[in-house]
């Protein structure tokens, strides 16, 4: 296995477990239930730590495919640079949960503010995910890109003359 297989390996935790724990977080302020917003920023944490990971991964990744063909270092360095946003967010997030578990082992009043402030933050985070994740795709997907053609999606594919219409 090399970093780009490895980066592929853990680079959709800090995704997926973001959306997850804020939906977790948002159930436990609605339910006013501590143990399950314990279970959200356990998975904040989890995030964070593969968020690292991820970003560990990701320059030996970048050296693996930034000479492929249809792929430029343009649309590498971008996701490159919402990552390492999304990171920082997620370290600041894992950070806030670290506090939100010990609030909420001291049934300290401070509690439910921690909570506020870590559901803020995962929704940047959420928004920011979107933004990683997309750029990601982008990179080897490119049919997915928002200026895509026939000849990006298959570079044997030679385009067909365009006839004038005069």
């Amino acid at each position: 296995m090399n970093d780009a297989h490895y980066h592929l390996v853990v680079n959709h935790f800090p995704i997926i477990g973001t959306i997850l724990g804020l939906g977790i977080l948002i159930a436990g302020i609605v339910f006013k239930n501590a143990t399950v917003k314990n279970v959200s920023y356990v998975l904040f944490i989890v995030a964070a730590i593969f968020a690292a990971f991820s970003m560990t991964t990701g320059e030996g990744a970048e050296e693996t495919v930034e000479n492929f063909p249809n792929i430029g270092k343009q649309i590498i360095h971008e996701h490159e640079e919402l990552a390492e946003k999304l990171a920082l967010v997620l370290y600041v997030l894992g950070v806030v949960s670290l506090v939100g578990l010990y609030t909420n082992y001291k049934n300290h009043s401070k509690a439910k503010l921690i909570s506020f402030l870590a559901m803020i933050i995962a929704i940047i985070g959420v928004f920011l995910s979107q933004k990683v994740g997309t750029s990601g795709g982008e990179i080897r997907h490119t049919e997915i890109r928002a200026n895509a053609t026939n000849k990006d999606q298959n570079p044997n594919t030679q385009a067909e003359p365009q006839e004038d219409e005069d």
